[in-house]
């Protein structure tokens, strides 16, 4: 799988995860945990890339964000609604910015 498709997989992954989490965070919260693992996973190896700007700038700052989000969903969020929206934003975000890798 081309990096491009890694990062669209990861975008698409934390979409749904903010979806489900915005549907009732406790509910969803093992398939919530089972993306989230899959997320790291792909995002493991794509930390030893050398993207170039303004994409690199991008996927610093997400790295950054993730390891929050991820940090938070094992403890339980105390506002639900705002890490599902920061998940949704991340996803979006590295959605349009996967276009900068073609």
């Amino acid at each position: 799988m081309d990096t491009k498709s890694k990062i669209l997989d990861i975008a698409m992954n934390l979409n749904r995860i903010g979806n489900w989490a915005a549907d009732g965070f406790d509910k969803k919260q093992a398939r919530i945990k089972t993306f989230l693992d899959q997320t790291s996973a792909y995002l493991k190896p794509l930390k030893e890339t050398d993207f170039a700007e303004p994409f690199k700038s991008t996927f610093l700052s997400f790295t950054r964000e993730y390891k929050k989000l991820e940090k938070l969903a094992k403890s339980g969020p105390k506002d639900e609604l705002a890490w599902a929206e920061k998940a949704m934003t991340w996803g979006n975000i590295l959605t349009h910015r996967a276009k900068l890798l073609d």
